[in-house]
C-alpha cells in the first residue's frame, strides 16, 4: 500500500459511506427516507473514522485537500507530496459518489426532488449569502484542522522516559467526533463540506452523469466549498505553529 493508493482508497470509502448516508436519507423508498439530520452526521463521521482506519497507517489520512495544503503552509508536510495526495483525494471521492449512484439508481429514478438528488453529491447552502457561506465552510474546517492538530498519541513513562504508543484503529475515533461536532454544531447553514474534494469531485460526477432527475450542477457555488475549507486550515495551521 503506497500513501497514493491509501488516500484514493480512504476517500473512497469516506465518499462512499457519507454520501451514501445522504442518499438513504433524501431518496424517496429506500429504508432510511425521511431519518433526518442526526442520522447523516453520525453516517458522515464514521465514514470518516472508515478512511481514516484504512489510511492512516500509510499516508497519515488526509484525504481532503484542505488538510494537506494546510499542514504543507504549516511546515507539517512536504510540498513535494502535495499535488499526488490531492489527486488521489479527487479521484477516490469521484470514484465513491459513482459508486453511490449505481447502488441507488433505482430510487433516484423515482426521486422528483432535484435538490435532493444533487445533495447526495455535493453541497449548497440552506440561504445564498456568499460571505456567510464562506465564513461557514471557513470556520468548519478551522475547527477540523485546529483539533486535528492537536490529538496526541497516549503515552507511558517507563524508567523515566516517554514511551509514545499507538491505538492502532482506535486512533481514528477522535477524528470522528470532531467530524461529528462540526456536522452537529456547524454545519446547518452550508451541509459541512470541509473538504474540496468531497465536494468538487461529487459535483464534476453530478454534472457528467446521464441522469434526466438531475438539475444544474450549481457552479456558481462550487468555488465556496473549496477555497473556503481551504482558507479556514490554513488560518488553523498558522495558528497551531504560532501557538506551539
Amino acid at each position: 500500500m503506497t500513501p497514493f493508493i491509501a488516500e484514493v482508497l480512504g476517500t473512497f470509502l469516506l465518499i462512499l459511506l457519507g454520501n451514501g448516508v445522504v442518499a438513504n436519507v433524501v431518496l424517496k423508498q429506500t429504508k432510511g427516507h425521511g431519518s433526518g439530520w442526526m442520522v447523516i452526521t453520525t453516517g458522515w463521521a464514521l465514514a470518516v473514522y472508515t478512511g481514516v482506519l484504512v489510511a492512516g497507517p500509510y499516508s497519515g489520512a488526509h484525504l481532503n485537500p484542505a488538510v494537506t495544503i494546510s499542514l504543507a503552509v504549516g511546515g507539517l508536510f512536504e510540498w513535494s507530496l502535495v499535488a499526488s495526495y490531492i489527486i488521489a483525494q479527487f479521484i477516490g471521492a469521484m470514484l465513491g459518489t459513482f459508486v453511490v449512484w449505481i447502488m441507488h439508481i433505482d430510487h433516484y429514478k423515482i426521486t422528483d426532488d432535484r435538490d435532493m438528488v444533487m445533495a447526495t453529491f455535493c453541497t449548497s447552502p440552506a440561504i445564498r449569502n456568499t460571505a456567510t457561506n464562506f465564513l461557514s465552510e471557513a470556520i468548519g474546517t478551522f475547527v477540523l484542522v485546529f483539533a486535528v492538530l492537536y490529538i496526541v498519541a497516549p503515552e507511558l513513562n517507563i524508567e523515566n522516559q516517554s514511551v509514545n504508543f499507538g491505538l492502532g484503529s482506535l486512533g481514528a475515533i477522535p477524528v470522528a467526533f470532531i467530524v461529528w461536532v462540526i456536522g452537529l454544531c456547524l454545519g446547518g447553514p452550508t451541509g459541512y463540506a470541509i473538504n474540496p474534494a468531497r465536494d468538487l469531485g461529487p459535483r464534476i460526477i453530478h454534472a457528467l452523469l446521464p441522469m434526466k432527475e438531475k438539475r444544474d450542477s450549481n457552479w456558481s457555488y462550487s468555488w465556496i466549498p473549496v477555497l473556503g475549507p481551504i482558507t479556514g486550515g490554513i488560518i488553523a495551521a498558522l495558528l497551531y505553529i504560532v501557538l506551539q
